[in-house]
């Protein structure tokens, strides 16, 4: 196996983190949807809050389309599902045509909800399976061990980095930071993209201290987004 270069690397691993972004924002912005039907429109308020954002929108149906399908949102579904497809797009040869046409699969499935009249949630249900099958084919056609690394580890490093955000139970924050562990024990020696042990610690000590994380979470979260850094 032949060391990858540096911008290579840090294409695949945010490759990884963006996938995983359209995943874990998408599956939140559901229970969001739900929430606003079922109790209170003005719930997604509480969402924004948990990323340190102002209120910009004014109302359930505004938030949902600009959190689904403005690529002009930083923090949209639709921004990080370009984002993704930009670095397959570089990375085709390393992760494989078929992997990243399930990612152009799911760009076409949330065009094709913008201008749905089904039920919202329905329409985007192909997209999440479009994304299982990416990871599907990650596993299937990727023998680089390291390519397969770096990606988990942006899958995980931006689950977890989500999960903080959104104050998740404890007990599934430990399981992502275990498996984000069990990933970063494989990454070579030899790669250029090798994570700060110090801030590892950080993390773990965070997280050893249970629910009371909440205390620390502006530490936990510094913490995760220099994991990377020299």
């Amino acid at each position: 196996m032949g060391v990858i270069s540096v911008e290579h690397s840090d294409r695949i691993f945010w490759l990884g983190r963006y996938t995983e972004r359209v995943f874990t924002t998408l599956k939140n912005l559901e229970k969001q949807y739900d929430s606003m039907i079922d109790d209170d429109p003005m719930i997604y308020m509480e969402f924004l809050q948990n990323f340190g954002l102002d209120d910009i929108y004014g109302n359930m149906q505004n938030f949902v389309s600009s959190f689904l399908f403005d690529q002009n949102n930083l923090h949209s579904v639709a921004y990080s599902l370009e984002k993704a497809y930009d670095n397959g797009i570089v990375l085709r040869e390393n992760i494989s045509s078929k992997a990243l046409s399930f990612l152009q699969l799911a760009k076409d499935t949330l065009n094709k909800a913008f201008n749905s009249q089904k039920g919202l949630l329905f329409s985007l249900l192909p997209l999440e399976d479009s994304l299982f099958a990416f990871w599907g084919c990650i596993n299937e056609y990727i023998y680089d061990d390291e390519i397969i690394t770096l990606l988990m580890c942006g899958k995980y490093v931006e689950r977890l980095d989500l999960y903080f955000r959104l104050k998740y139970d404890i007990k599934y924050i430990k399981l992502e930071f275990e498996r984000l562990c069990d990933y970063l024990k494989k990454v070579p020696e030899n790669t250029p993209y090798r994570y700060n042990a110090k801030y590892l610690n950080d993390l773990s000590e965070i997280i050893d201290i249970k629910e009371k994380y909440t205390d620390r979470l502006n530490d936990a979260v510094k913490s995760l987004g220099n994991l990377f850094l020299k």
